[in-house]
């Protein structure tokens, strides 16, 4: 089959999510219609993680993060013409389109271009993100009329569908996975002993990710020389991460990435919203225990008690946290749960042979 892929933005966990399609679909030619984030991550460092025998790539100029009326129409246009052209090539068996923007567009375009095999997934509800209930009252009117134009809507997590089901909108579910590979699942190495309590998360820092919960979290830590809190990634809202005990890593390699989330005793999340967070799946099959905001995605990942716990606010986090390490044979065989759950719930095998059934029955 050849699979046309529209992502923007084509940046962190969504970058992960097609290249993992890409990369286990090997026996598909995949084309990726993709914007440019450079402020986040450059394309030509995510190409480096795609095989090089069944994919190529195609930039969509027009496409940007913010919506404005004049740059969105430009960029359906390029769109239109860019499916035009593979249309006519029979290089078109499916259009999987990635993230609210990629999905509104897309599903126009394909409308026009008549395209009717077509595949939306979200990547994170976007009518979760605001505080103010008008740009969320929005977005869902985007994703009502974005729906309106055909494709299904295929969503992370049970929870996320939820979501979509409760708008009025039809939505399947396909949990995101990872490669649960024997070097993540069977017993490894400790985490390397520093002298003090590691907590990890691995994000952009955007509002999104809540780095005011996270900051507020730490700064409760501060005056314990033995507890530090590590952000591998970096983004917009880095400068509301200011307390002393924190550390922003910026955006590393996947191999470091993997070694700090290894070297923790604490796997965090305080995200406001997530479509199934790769990072925590990363954190499950390094039998990590994870401590994650009750939000839809993340409540997918933990079963409380054996491989973490949900947490309502700061207090309850904290609270948490010094359980965790007074207690530390209990993050030890939480940790094993993790491993199981990730090799049982969460596998890109069982993810992409549900992708490639749905291509070809759409």
């Amino acid at each position: 089959m050849k699979i046309v892929h529209v992502v923007e933005p084509f940046a962190s966990g969504i970058a992960v999510f097609v290249q993992s399609i890409v990369q286990n679909l090997r026996d598909d030619y995949h084309i990726v219609i993709h914007g440019e984030r450079e402020y986040v991550m450059r394309t030509t460092e995510i190409i480096k993680y795609f095989p090089e025998d069944n994919v190529q790539f195609i930039r969509w100029r027009s496409a940007q993060r913010s919506i404005s009326l004049v740059k969105d129409t430009a960029a359906l246009v390029e769109l239109c013409k860019l499916l035009q052209k593979l249309k006519a090539q029979k290089m078109v068996d499916a259009v999987h389109l990635h993230s609210s923007k990629s999905g509104f567009l897309g599903r126009l375009a394909c409308r026009i271009m008549n395209i009717t095999n077509v595949i939306y997934t979200p990547n994170g509800a976007p009518f979760l993100l605001s505080n103010l209930i008008a740009v969320n009252l929005l977005y869902k009117l985007f994703e009502k009329l974005g729906s309106s134009f055909g494709g299904k809507v295929v969503c992370s997590s049970q929870s996320e569908q939820a979501a979509y089901r409760k708008l009025g909108i039809k939505a399947l579910n396909i949990n995101n996975g990872i490669a649960v590979n024997t070097s993540h699942y069977t017993p490894g190495e400790a985490p390397v002993d520093t002298g003090k309590f590691r907590i990890v998360t691995c994000a952009r820092i955007v509002q999104q990710k809540n780095p005011v919960l996270f900051n507020a979290i730490a700064t409760h830590f501060k005056d314990f020389d033995h507890f530090e809190f590590i952000w591998v990634g970096d983004g917009e809202d880095r400068h509301l991460l200011t307390s002393p005990n924190i550390t922003i890593t910026g955006w590393l390699p996947q191999t470091q990435a993997l070694e700090l989330i290894n070297s923790s005793h604490l796997y965090l999340s305080t995200s406001q919203y997530e479509g199934l967070s790769f990072s925590v799946l990363e954190a499950l099959s390094l039998r990590k225990t994870v401590l994650l905001k009750n939000c839809i995605g993340n409540r997918d990942i933990v079963k409380k008690g054996l491989n973490g716990d949900l947490f309502a606010n700061e207090q309850d986090a904290i609270v948490k946290i010094f359980q965790y390490y007074n207690n530390p044979a209990m993050l030890r065989i939480m940790g094993e749960y993790s491993g199981w759950l990730c090799h049982k719930e969460f596998n890109v095998d069982t993810t992409c042979l549900g992708y490639r059934n749905l291509y070809q029955r759409v």
